[in-house]
């Protein structure tokens, strides 16, 4: 267990190194969620007022957690790039020949999306302040939030992971981003208050998600929300991140078995 921490540590920090010695990228990954931030927010602000939108504040307020989560599930979905990188340059090889752990590998990989991840979304939190809006739930409602976006990051994170080792492909991996992110963002709460969508958005958005880390990161944030809101979506998302990581750390195997 020991070992496997070690390696979990290491590894996490190789890949915060790579991600530091890029500065852009992470400005770059901030540059499309404050357009959905302050776009939306100031284009589609009378939307609070079209009856059966249910919110008690502005739609800045509703919109926030909506966009911290796409800010981490499409960052997450990347994830598999570093995978898919160390496979082209022989590095992954000389993982899976020597004793480093697989799961720490897996784990390492979620960490360092988790980690950016979270300074997105204190950034995303943090202007949305800075632009009126104001959250009942206080600095514990935004840790929740926070918790949130750890077992989001952490289930794409896998997926991509898991993907990136099937494949080997950079190409496959950002078909597979367009494909799911997208789909999985607009069937959901995040920009439009389901009850106003069609009946089977509804039904789907139960089953996504995405969705899950949006309900909860605005029942958090809301302060006033019944605790089965918060705890609810955490503990599939929680379940589903334990899913996750056991499949990703499976395509190890079929990885060895091919190479």
């Amino acid at each position: 267990m020991t070992t496997a921490v070690e390696h979990t540590v290491l590894l996490t920090a190789r890949a915060l190194r790579g991600i530091a010695r890029i500065p852009v990228f992470m400005f770059m990954n901030l540059v499309q969620p404050m357009m959905w931030l302050l776009l939306f927010g100031s284009l589609f602000r009378s939307v609070v007022e079209i009856p059966g939108f249910e919110t008690g504040g502005t739609y800045l307020e509703f919109i926030t957690p909506g966009v911290v989560m796409m800010t981490a599930m499409f960052g997450a979905a990347w994830a598999g790039t570093s995978f898919v990188q160390d496979m082209e340059r022989g590095v992954m090889d000389r993982f899976l020949t020597s004793p480093t752990s697989r799961g720490a590998l897996m784990v390492a990989s979620m960490a360092c999306q988790a980690v950016i991840a979270l300074g997105q979304a204190l950034v995303v939190v943090g202007v949305a302040f800075l632009c009126g809006a104001r959250f009942d739930g206080g600095l514990g409602g935004v840790g929740l939030l926070l918790v949130g976006v750890i077992l989001l990051t952490a289930v794409f994170s896998a997926l991509s992971n898991a993907f990136a080792l099937l494949t080997g492909q950079q190409e496959a991996l950002i078909g597979l981003s367009q494909l799911i992110t997208l789909p999985l963002m607009f069937l959901s709460s995040a920009v439009m208050d389901t009850r106003l969508a069609p009946d089977w958005v509804a039904t789907v958005a139960t089953y996504n998600p995405f969705d899950w880390a949006v309900r909860l990161g605005r029942a958090a944030l809301d302060g006033s929300a019944p605790a089965s809101e918060i705890w609810g979506p955490m503990a599939l998302l929680a379940a589903l991140t334990v899913v996750m990581a056991w499949v990703s750390t499976r395509a190890f195997r079929t990885r060895q078995r091919s190479a």
